[in-house]
């Protein structure tokens, strides 16, 4: 029989708890000292108040990534379901004051439930939680030191997408900043927050569904149930042996203590110090450098039902005292109970700061596993609305020229994206003939290589025929006219948009269509800003456990914005509106840019000049 581990005290629970502490000095700072060559083409002098708009953003879609991480993936959860008498798990594990989805449970009315969010299901949550957050930054600061801002808190939209390392966001809210005579207005702002959240989700559902397929957990809760409790075995004893439900009860929380703790995934980030403790080290499939920690609470509900029982106390009778049986010479009392033994276990994913979790409810169904699952039926990973499929239709994908082209195929209906095919080439046509989900107002999507990603709104109530023409992308060497000590921002902005610092970056792909060609060119200036002293006080998370509760204290610092040396402005640039053919990017190898040079900026008025010149200049554009 395998040795489980045990533990000489009891109530260890290993507890994280993310402080999040907002400074604005540093936010301020960093920003100040950042160099003034900006990719939103932001006055310097207007600086300080965008990259603080932009931190303001990035404060949120890092908070919404923490309750991301704290909520099993969730910021808002789902409808709570209380447990029963029969089946203590309610759909939330109560952890740390937060009520935490389980991922899988057994409801009130014994009905096994998944819960686990998609990763569209956790970016739109994400994207409602920055649009209601960035509304509320606060300028008053700025505001009070003669910069004025406007911000549009009417029409806020927020693209989010979880990366492995990071989060890309894009808020789309129009802001006009001015000081003086200087104002600048942008509508979209896009950026990416360093955040572990996607590698973290990732691995989870790879645990997840290791479990769902082997029921290692279930496993090594037999095990602890056959070690700490009577299940099968003989009492040499000529009276019978008596056993306290409770008692069993204590016992096996007391063993879940000690050993669900003990258990890690395979990798490199534990010291394995003895062969024995290789019992505990499961193996998914590929060794994890990401700290894995399972936790079970002795304060969580626990089910425990055992048969035969009476009066809350199980009964082995002895055999060999019973008249005739004389002859045998010693008893013994057999037995067999039979057990429901179900309990919360804890998965913790965590990485310097960054944290995520997710509670599952482990079931031992009469003395056994419960049954494993189809591990391909993830209600929430596969998502709902692309389970039901009744809408035919066919989908017709060609290139400018009417000529057939292989894509792939997906539908979007709000945040659920399915997966539904591939067009192939049949005789003069490249077609798909699939059933959709019905959605009003979804997105055909259709990519290629090669070709520009196309996004086609439709209704899918009833079936039809689509049409869907892909334009080609045509990859050139960019040429500019401007000085070795200059560099340039270029943006094609149109359907899609390009964006691009040259000369770093000297390739560029563009598809035929309508652009508005915009060029800012920098060089280097030696100019230098007062600087300001003023106090400022926040309300900031108090430290410890009442800071997890929503407990605030105010903190008051100076806050130094000190002298500034410009050392980048505007020298160059124009803007035009300009339509590329496609007859234009197949005959070509490389796009040529020319921009009017205003000078090198001397003074700040010339900076503040020079910006205004940007939209009356000329670019001029031209193939060779």
């Amino acid at each position: 029989m395998r040795d489980l581990k045990m533990k000489d005290s009891k109530g260890q629970v290993s507890v994280f708890i993310i402080l999040a502490l907002v400074i604005v000095t540093g936010i301020v700072l960093f920003f100040i000292f950042r160099a003034s060559f900006s990719f939103a083409n932001v006055p310097a002098e207007l600086e300080p108040v965008y990259n603080y708009y932009l931190s303001c953003i990035e404060n949120e879609v890092s908070n919404g990534a923490r309750i991301l991480g704290e909520q099993g993936g969730y910021i808002e959860s789902p409808d709570f379901s209380p447990g029963s008498e029969y089946m203590p798990f309610s759909s939330h594990l109560g952890f740390m004051g937060l009520g935490i989805p389980y991922w899988y449970y057994v409801s009130g009315n014994g009905i096994k439930k998944e819960q686990i969010p998609s990763e569209g299901k956790m970016e739109s949550q994400l994207e409602d939680f920055v649009e209601g957050g960035v509304v509320l930054c606060d300028f008053s600061y700025f505001e009070k030191n003669g910069f004025e801002v406007e911000l549009d808190n009417e029409k806020v939209g927020v693209d989010i997408e979880i990366d492995k390392d990071k989060i890309n966001f894009e808020v789309k809210q129009r802001i006009k900043i001015s000081f003086g005579e200087s104002s600048w207005t942008g509508e979209s702002h896009s950026d990416n927050v360093q955040s572990s959240i996607g590698k973290f989700y990732d691995l989870a559902k790879k645990i997840y569904l290791n479990n769902k397929d082997e029921m290692f957990l279930e496993n090594y809760g037999v095990d602890i149930l056959r070690l700490y409790a009577p299940v099968d075995g003989t009492e040499i004893s000529c009276v019978p042996k008596i056993w306290e439900v409770d008692g069993v009860r204590r016992g096996m929380i007391d063993a879940l203590e000690a050993n669900v703790p003990a258990i890690k995934i395979k990798g490199d980030y534990y010291d394995l110090k003895s062969s024995e403790n290789k019992y505990f080290v499961r193996d998914i499939g590929e060794d994890v450098d990401t700290n894995v920690n399972f936790m079970y609470s002795p304060n969580w509900p626990m089910k425990m039902e055992v048969w035969p029982s009476d009066g809350g106390i199980i009964r082995a009778d002895p055999i060999g005292n019973q008249e005739g049986l004389e002859m045998m010479g010693f008893c013994y009392a057999p037995y067999h109970f039979v057990y429901d033994f179900a309990f919360p276990v804890l998965v913790q994913l965590y990485s310097g700061n960054e944290m995520f979790q997710f509670p599952v409810v482990v079931m031992i169904d009469k003395n056994k596993p419960r049954e494993a699952l189809d591990v391909e039926g993830l209600p929430d990973v596969i998502p709902e609305l692309c389970e039901h499929k009744n809408s035919e239709f066919d989908v017709y994908t060609y290139n400018s020229n009417l000529e057939p082209v292989e894509a792939r195929i997906k539908f979007k209906c709000f945040d659920s994206s399915c997966e539904i095919g591939e067009s192939k080439i049949v005789g003069d046509n490249a077609i798909l003939t699939e059933k959709f989900p019905q959605c009003v107002n979804g997105y055909l999507i259709a990519s290629a290589e090669g070709y520009k990603t196309e996004k086609y709104l439709m209704d899918s109530v009833e079936g039809g025929v689509v049409d869907i023409v892909l334009d080609k992308e045509y990859e050139l060497d960019l040429e500019m006219n401007i000085g070795s000590n200059s560099r340039a921002i270029v943006t094609f902005d149109g359907e899609s948009k390009v964006t691009l610092a040259y000369p770093e970056q000297k390739k560029i792909k563009l598809s035929g269509g309508q652009y508005e060609v915009q060029v800012y060119v920098y060089s280097d200036v030696n100019m230098k800003l007062e600087g300001d002293s003023s106090l400022k006080c926040v309300d900031v998370p108090k430290s410890g456990v009442a800071g997890v509760f929503g407990f605030t204290e105010e903190k008051c610092f100076n806050m130094e914005v000190p002298e500034q040396n410009i050392e980048s402005g505007i020298s160059g640039g124009g803007t035009n509106n300009y339509y590329v053919s496609e007859s234009e990017l197949s005959g070509s190898n490389k796009l040529i840019l020319s921009v009017d040079d205003f000078g090198i900026p001397s003074k700040v008025e010339d900076l503040q000049g020079n910006y205004q010149r940007v939209k009356d200049g000329n670019v001029g554009v031209a193939f060779g």
